[in-house]
């Protein structure tokens, strides 16, 4: 199977991107895996999957989940404001009490900036939706009580092929939804729930 980076068709400011994204070093907690890249969104993109692993620190965090996706079109189409966007997506389930809280969509977009910030990143156009999903069971699914989820998709635009650290900080983002110690004082967490539902 033919690689992106040596495929001859692939512009080498994409080789670079996606060569930039496989050298990156997420904290020890990521679980992070090369995956299909959706088709139709660009001329090229390469995408990531990552998972949190809860055992690193010796507690039972909640699990996080995400996807990070790079797309790339020569043509620079207007909305991006460069060759390059960004799609992500972010989700980890918090405690219920937590998830009524009014301001906790603003609060997860700001991580998202703080992290993409703290790592050096370079981008313009940032976009997204932060959502927060309040569940309760009935019926044979009455016993699992009420749950809360909360859900970040964002998009943005690299200014530079090397984004390794903009993955780092979506890496950085799915830990800290997840309830692990931040890597930076700077950014407080929320509470999560203890042990993950079924």
């Amino acid at each position: 199977m033919t690689s992106p980076e040596s495929a001859p068709e692939v512009p080498a400011e994409f080789a670079r991107a996606v060569a930039s994204m496989r050298a990156a070093e997420p904290r020890p907690e990521m679980e992070v895996v090369e995956i299909p890249s959706p088709s139709g969104l660009a001329p090229h993109s390469f995408a990531l999957a990552a998972d949190v692993r809860p055992t690193v620190h010796g507690i039972d965090s909640v699990l996080g989940t995400g996807r990070f996706v790079l797309l790339y079109d020569p043509e620079e189409p207007d909305a991006w404001g460069g060759a390059f966007r960004v799609v992500a997506y972010a989700q980890a389930p918090l405690e219920t009490e937590i998830g009524v809280d009014p301001f906790i969509a603003e609060v997860a977009w700001s991580w998202l900036v703080d992290a993409l910030d703290a790592r050096g990143a370079a981008y313009s156009a940032p976009s997204g939706t932060a959502t927060k999903v309040l569940s309760t069971g009935f019926g044979e699914l009455a016993g699992q009580g009420d749950a809360a989820q909360l859900e970040l998709r964002a998009s943005w635009s690299p200014e530079t092929p090397d984004v390794g650290d903009q993955v780092e900080a979506w890496c950085d983002l799915l830990c800290m939804l997840a309830g692990l110690p931040p890597s930076s004082d700077a950014v407080s967490l929320l509470p999560h729930r203890r042990t993950p539902r079924d």
